[in-house]
């Protein structure tokens, strides 16, 4: 139940490469790549190389035009394809289009050559990744380091003192050490299950999402611009809940510098115009609960992934009843673990409204990566989003491979020392896999 909600700005760019003849990084890339590349690719961040001026950019032009094309980089999974074209595009979309992609290999096979510094193209400022009204700054009571060779999953437990219900409209993590951490995530603890297993200094190992059973607020990852609803949305957190930030390290081979990630909070006491939701849908484990039929199934209706499978899909459908109200559909992510390579959810409106389609994709990570997991904001008012409504059925296609031709299999078996796959099922751990969608929706 992962979501990486909002990120950096977009450059947009009408440079023709052919047209405007050899471009060079004073006039054509810089102004991308800081915009794209640069909130990971700088001194001090995650990224293992900088990228913020020419001299370190030079080296990696080859790297960095084959990564764009191959769509590693930058990491921005929902795209557009034969099966899946959503009716909008995407708030801050970090992906090269096709003439930028162009632009990049344009420069690298031409010797990334600088160009004019003197006549350089203007570089956009930095995008503010500051909570704007923020009103409430948590912190861990105590640093953590990260150390060793395997990624860590860190659960620490705060307390915001809320004494009556409030609305959260907004939520950014302010990276410690930002060399080690690699994404994070925010729940609400309602009932006190994680405070339950903290330890003295209020945090406790997660890898397998122990004592998250609250409701998810929102999430992080380098370069993040806050997470925030719509206008006039909020999130209702209710009184007395603790609050879970989620932290998954990364760490460098030896002991890091201490970390001490915080949480900027924007709360509203009084209960907003609308209620917003973070909604998980999906992970069907058999016939009675949405799961269909599909390749591999041995006994009957079944949710597994046979080792040495490729190309293995499980299909589910999911229909909202008559009775429920309209939901509105203002972002859409995916999440899966690490066999996975590919999911799609398309929504089948029952009658279908305007100029409404009957059947309608809201979203496809068609190159899935669990290290880059997001939720993906539609560029449109909450007025034109994408609706859903009773009668209408949400289905969602989760694509594997369990190889070993697939990093992420090979990387979660390392994890649990072993060296050949396993049939898969699913579950919680990183053995285990998961076909969920993840929803921001208001209910009108």
């Amino acid at each position: 139940m992962f979501l990486l909600l909002a990120f950096a700005c977009t450059t947009e760019t009408s440079t023709d490469p052919v047209a405007g003849g050899t471009p060079t990084w004073s006039q054509d890339i810089a102004p991308l790549v800081q915009e794209r590349c640069a909130g990971c690719h700088a001194a001090g961040e995650i990224g293992p190389f900088g990228l913020t001026d020419h001299a370190s950019a030079a080296p990696m032009a080859a790297a960095m035009a084959a990564a764009v094309e191959s769509g590693s980089m930058p990491p921005w999974g929902a795209r557009s394809t034969d099966e899946c074209t959503p009716r909008y595009g995407w708030q801050n979309d970090l992906s090269f289009s096709a003439e930028e992609t162009a632009l990049l290999r344009a420069w690298a096979d031409a010797g990334a050559p600088e160009g004019d510094t003197a006549t350089a193209a203007d570089v956009p400022p930095t995008v503010s990744l500051e909570l704007v009204g923020a009103n409430m700054h948590l912190e861990p009571r105590v640093g953590f380091v990260a150390s060793g060779n395997r990624d860590e999953f860190t659960c620490f437990v705060m307390d915001p003192e809320l004494t009556a219900a409030r609305w959260l409209t907004g939520v950014q993590v302010a990276a410690g050490n930002a060399a080690v951490v690699h994404h994070a995530l925010i729940f609400s603890d309602p009932e006190g299950q994680a405070a339950a297993l903290a330890n003295a200094d209020g945090y406790y190992d997660c890898p397998a999402n122990q004592g998250l059973t609250g409701d998810l607020l929102g999430a992080w990852a380098p370069g993040a611009v806050p997470n925030e609803t719509p206008p006039g949305a909020g999130i209702a957190v209710a009184a007395g809940s603790g609050i879970v930030m989620q932290i998954h390290y990364h760490p460098l081979g030896e002991a890091a510098d201490i970390d001490v990630t915080a949480l900027d909070i924007r709360w509203t006491d009084s209960e907003p115009e609308h209620v917003a939701v973070l909604a998980l849908v999906g992970n069907a484990s058999g016939a009675g609960d949405g799961l269909l039929p599909g390749p591999n199934d041995d006994d009957g209706v079944e949710f597994r992934i046979p080792a040495g499978a490729t190309g293995h899909t499980e299909t589910m459908e999911f229909t909202i009843e008559e009775r429920r109200a309209r939901y509105q559909v203002y972002m859409a992510g995916t999440h899966m673990h690490y066999v996975g390579t590919d999911m799609a959810i398309w929504v089948d409106h029952k009658s279908p409204e305007g100029d409404e389609p009957a059947t309608e994709c809201l979203v496809q990570t068609p190159q899935w990566d669990f290290d880059w997991q997001r939720g993906y904001a539609y560029d449109t008012d909450l007025a034109t989003v994408p609706q859903v409504r009773g009668g209408d059925t949400i289905r969602m296609r989760c694509t594997y491979d369990n190889t070993l031709a697939n990093p992420g299999v090979a990387l979660a078996l390392g994890d649990a020392g072993l060296t050949e796959p396993t049939d898969v099922y699913l579950g919680e751990t990183t053995l285990d896999e998961m076909c969920l969608g993840v929803f921001g929706i208001v209910v009108e």
